[in-house]
């Protein structure tokens, strides 16, 4: 049993409800008080409120052939909309999802520079757009999360950004002491495991999701919160040495993981070795149809690497599920049952090993999810989202 002060229970009561509430999508006052524990009273003080504040609605269900029919209890989708952030290398991505955490806006804008000062004003004029846009809704733009492709403290500040090279950037205080509104800053791996936990895998408190497209991230949610570390750096797996005085790294160090077992690795050798600029997910898959033999011993060498690197994160950390990210896992064929036949030791435990449903969409998404979070003041969501195949044609640059 909640004891302590009215109103710090009252507020525990309140997210609890609003957990469930969202958890359920259509739920009675009823079954609210069955699955909460909480008083029918209580119930209905709380939602009486909740109603007020035009945080949820009721609904009638149409379709109900015994008795009385039931009034039901949803969010209210549209009394708020939160603003997800991408902030990578050479462009930023926006998404807008309604409190239910469906998109319903997205837009990708090319930033053509790495200047701090110039990417600060990008992003304050777009996010003033989006803030006029939707002053319409009750509670307007209700947060925003920008994903970072870096090394962000715990208190927001981002501490180095290897593409853009940035250090010490304070970018959280610096918008919002030009827009009043509520800005929040998280590595991207991060916010793609958030992701993965609040759109998928909703059974599960302790979930692994490795991002490896331009490098190797880690995101790791460990009983609902993230990991993050003593300075909450952790997660920087891509630098783990696997290859002992290998390939020179931009980290300094000689062999690290991510040389060996990202796509930007296969991008690059492919780049290279057949002179092109930029190549394509469609111009691979068009060379596995073809059965390109250089294509085929590439993806089995960057699954060879990339088992090894997650056999280790597997010893390490004993995730429930674990989550990949990988367009490239998802057209080569039969790639988790190779990555599975690789991790063969009886030291290793894992639930799940999956390639993520989600896509490269999953900080965004992400990104959305921890601002409804924040601002539902709930201990964690489970949200529902029909995803959608990745676009294949999209080119990489190296």
């Amino acid at each position: 049993m909640i004891t302590g002060d009215a109103s710090y229970i009252k507020k525990i009561n309140r997210s609890i409800i609003l957990r469930e509430i969202v958890k359920e999508g259509l739920i009675s006052r009823a079954d609210l008080s069955k699955v909460t524990a909480l008083t029918r009273a209580t119930i209905s003080a709380q939602v009486a409120d909740l109603l007020d504040e035009g945080l949820i609605i009721e609904t009638q269900l149409e379709h109900y052939t015994v008795g009385r029919k039931p009034i039901m209890l949803s969010i209210n989708s549209e009394a708020g909309y939160a603003l997800g952030i991408d902030l990578d290398y050479d462009h930023i991505s926006f998404t807008v999802s309604d409190l239910s955490g469906t998109p319903i806006n997205s837009k990708r804008i090319e930033t053509n520079t790495t200047d701090y000062k110039e990417i600060l004003n990008l992003l304050v004029e777009h996010i003033k757009v989006y803030k006029s846009e939707y002053a319409y809704s009750q509670y307007g733009i209700i947060g925003i999360v920008i994903a970072i492709h870096g090394l962000v403290g715990k208190d927001e500040t981002i501490h180095y950004v290897p593409r853009l090279r940035w250090n010490n950037i304070t970018l959280k205080n610096d918008i919002e002491r030009q827009i009043d509104i509520n800005v929040y800053i998280e590595n991207n791996a991060n916010l793609s495991a958030f992701a993965e936990r609040v759109y998928v895998h909703h059974e599960t408190d302790n979930l692994l999701s490795a991002t490896l497209y331009s490098g190797i991230g880690l995101g790791m949610m460990m009983n609902n919160e993230f990991f993050r570390g003593h300075d909450g750096f952790a997660g920087e797996i891509g630098h783990m040495i696997v290859v002992p005085n290998g390939i020179q790294c931009n980290c300094g160090n000689k062999g690290c993981w991510e040389r060996y077992a990202s796509e930007n690795a296969i991008f690059r050798h492919l780049s290279d070795t057949r002179k092109m600029k930029s190549v394509s997910y469609e111009d691979i898959q068009k060379w596995l149809d073809e059965d390109d033999e250089e294509v085929y011993q590439l993806m089995e060498q960057f699954i060879f690497y990339l088992s090894i690197g997650l056999n280790n994160m597997i010893n390490m950390y004993n995730p429930d599920v674990l989550v990949l990210d990988s367009e490239l896992l998802r057209m080569y064929p039969n790639a988790l049952d190779k990555i599975r036949g690789n991790l063969n030791s009886s030291i290793s435990h894992y639930r799940a090993l999956q390639i993520s449903s989600i896509g490269r969409n999953s900080a965004v998404l992400g990104a959305c999810a921890l601002a409804i979070k924040h601002f539902l003041e709930v201990p964690m969501l489970n949200l529902k989202y029909d995803f959608q195949p990745n676009n294949k044609n999209a080119s990489v640059n190296i």
